[in-house]
């Protein structure tokens, strides 16, 4: 339930960027007024409804206690981090973008509107912090905030996003093997199968959107984190069920939707709605065990 929230307040940011961020451009200054007033409203209605639906769907089947921390910082192998930092990312740079409709506001927006997915996700660590069988994690916390500033940073000082945080995902061969953990279907081993989950940094061959070849323009280098065989968050309950978790390294090309000349405006929409997901292409993998693979197509 808890991850299945977190994604509908994921896909809800993504879904009215696609529809607002350009448009908005034309809009008058009483407009650009009316619809942030209007955007927001619902932005926090639907963070409050999630956070309170958390609170009451999730926590309440658990034993609860007094704030406390818990170091979960070796766990997963930092997959879950990547999760984290990624959520942080998305939801503050969407934020960012539906707000920003004129260039008055633009360092304000940057700050408010950017930490949006930090302020919402350090809500529910708190929550967690208040759990007997979690508790508030720094280690989680310091990824939050590493999603923050990496979009608020680039925003800031390139006016762009020059690198990107990615996701993208397909069945583990373990997903079965722990649905309880892992999820029972898609949508909960979208979210959960650690195995079949890649997180990837990815930049355009060109900083300049405009002044350069329309092919060198959006194809970007990405350099991407996933695991394999790591069935338990402990590596030492791994290690004695025979499994050999290890570390997954990623170098492949991908494409920035977003700098493509779209002549429709619905392939724009779409386009910034699915850009968060890797584009599948030729990759390099390389395992913390040495071993190399070459992959005609990952995803």
């Amino acid at each position: 339930m808890r991850e299945k929230i977190i994604f509908y307040v994921l896909f809800f940011f993504s879904y009215n960027v696609s529809a607002t961020e350009k448009d908005t451009l034309a809009l008058n200054f009483s407009q650009q007024k009316i619809h942030n007033t209007i955007f927001s409203s619902l932005a926090i209605g639907a963070g409050a409804t999630s956070f309170i639906g958390l609170n009451a769907l999730w926590y309440k089947d658990f034993p609860q206690s007094k704030f406390h921390f818990f170091n979960d910082s070796k766990e997963w192998m930092q997959m879950d981090k990547c999760g984290h930092a990624f959520t942080s990312y998305q939801v503050g740079r969407n934020f960012y973008n539906t707000l920003q409709t004129n260039d008055s506001n633009r360092n304000r927006n940057i700050f408010l509107g950017g930490a949006s997915g930090l302020i919402y996700l350090t809500s529910i660590e708190i929550l967690d912090g208040k759990s007997a069988q979690w508790g508030f994690s720094k280690s989680d916390m310091l990824a939050n905030t590493f999603g923050y500033f990496l979009f608020a940073s680039q925003e800031y000082f390139l006016q762009q996003q020059y690198i990107s945080l990615k996701f993208s995902y397909q069945k583990s061969a373990f997903a079965n093997m722990r649905p309880e953990t892992f999820g029972r279907n898609f949508q909960q081993r979208l979210l959960k199968d650690y195995n079949g989950q890649t997180y990837w940094l990815s930049a355009p061959l060109s900083l300049n959107r405009t002044n350069t070849k329309r092919f060198t323009r959006w194809l970007c280098i990405s350099f991407g984190y996933s695991i394999d065989e790591n069935l338990y968050a402990d590596n030492n309950i791994n290690s004695v069920n025979n499994f050999h978790a290890t570390r997954e390294f990623f170098f492949s090309f991908d494409a920035d939707l977003n700098r493509i000349e779209w002549r429709r405006k619905w392939m724009r929409k779409i386009a910034s709605v699915i850009n968060f997901i890797k584009i599948p292409s030729p990759t390099i993998g390389i395992r913390s065990d040495g071993k190399v693979k070459l992959y005609p197509v990952y995803f």
